[in-house]
């Protein structure tokens, strides 16, 4: 067997991030993102795609406390885009023989309307949940803490009761859909997600063994980051003084870009720091992950490791010599996918693959 010249370097900040999806991982890096899927024959489906993002025209949307906004927005877009594709893979994979012959005997028409109607479905389905949330964590608190001005007429502490109430709402709803079985599973691929990142980041060979005992808490995680915007959003409150109950609603609303900036910020810093105070600064987001990750099966890390090898390169990354490839198995054609980006250590990221959802 041939001896390893692999070295364990320093910790490095790589650069990618990802999502879990509907069985299976979306995993980020730059300029490319790749879904996987784990279909019901076992198989693992890996797509891999370029992102045009309007940030790369536009330079000043990457300024700071700028590009948290377009960043959030970038990753959102991409979020809700593979989630679609990774319902397909699970829609398709369950279909019985009769419905999959009816389905390949359709005409390029009566496909083209069936997927319209079914994005049209989802997409609506997207934009409902979004104005749910809305009123769930932005505007459902502000009405509970009214009440309270009949009892104070101090700002900062009907500031304080608003956010606290927002965060209990915040978690009491991620821990009650964590009892649902398929957003379990997801929690799963989150797991699995992060697992995959902090071995690379902790200097580890990417594997199934490694990945298993690496930590599923990750300073860059989506988690973290609507955990500091309910943090940051007390602080921001506490100085803007509005009465008018509508106003009040109003004003949480547009001030959704600027503490969202806010916090982007926060994470950018604490992904790239390793000081004792930011890791203080961070552990209350990182608990918080222990309610929307759980520790994945070997079957899981797989789909995850997929994703990740699909767009970095992870061995040039840690500064390991390239795989051989086995000179007695035959290469298939149509097998090999697009050559994945190597980024070089300590380079910079762009700053919309940085946050993780």
């Amino acid at each position: 067997m041939k001896k390893s010249n692999y070295k364990k370097p320093k910790i490095c900040f790589s650069g990618i991030g990802g999502q879990a999806v509907l069985e299976g991982i979306m995993m980020r890096n730059r300029s490319r993102y790749a879904l996987a899927v784990r279909k019901r024959d076992g198989e693992i489906a890996v797509q891999v795609h370029e992102i045009h993002s309007i940030m790369d025209r536009h330079p000043w949307m990457r300024w700071p406390f700028i590009r948290g906004v377009f960043s959030f927005v970038s990753s959102l877009r991409i979020g809700m885009s593979t989630l679609m594709e990774s319902s397909k893979y699970y829609e398709e994979s369950s279909l019985d023989e009769e419905e999959a012959r009816e389905r390949e005997a359709e005409d390029d028409a009566a496909r083209a309307k069936r997927e319209k109607t079914e994005n049209g479905m989802l997409i609506g389905t997207l934009i409902l949940s979004l104005a749910l949330a809305i009123g769930l964590f932005s505007f459902l608190p502000v009405l509970i803490a009214s009440p309270i001005k009949n009892l104070t007429d101090s700002h900062f502490v009907l500031a304080l009761v608003e956010g606290v109430v927002r965060v209990l709402i915040f978690v009491g709803y991620v821990w009650l859909i964590s009892f649902m079985k398929d957003i379990r599973r997801t929690y799963m691929y989150h797991g699995a997600e992060h697992k995959c990142i902090n071995c690379i980041e902790t200097g580890l060979p990417l594997n199934v063994e490694n990945v298993r005992m690496s930590s599923r808490e990750h300073r860059r995680c989506g988690t973290s980051f609507l955990l500091i915007v309910m943090l940051i959003s007390i602080f921001i409150f506490m100085f803007i003084h509005v009465d008018n109950i509508f106003l009040r609603l109003l004003s949480r609303l547009l001030m959704i870009p600027v503490i969202a900036s806010v916090s982007f910020e926060f994470l950018q810093l604490a992904g790239r720091s390793n000081t004792r105070i930011m890791y203080i600064l961070s552990r209350p987001g990182m608990w918080l992950q222990h309610l929307t990750t759980r520790e994945p099966d070997d079957d899981q890390i797989e789909v995850a490791i997929a994703a990740v090898e699909a767009v970095f390169d992870w061995r040039a990354f840690l500064g390991m010599e390239p795989e051989e490839p086995d000179k007695n198995e035959p290469e298939e054609p149509g097998e090999s996918g697009p050559e994945a980006e190597v980024p070089a250590a300590g380079a910079e990221p762009d700053d919309d693959s940085i946050l993780e959802l």
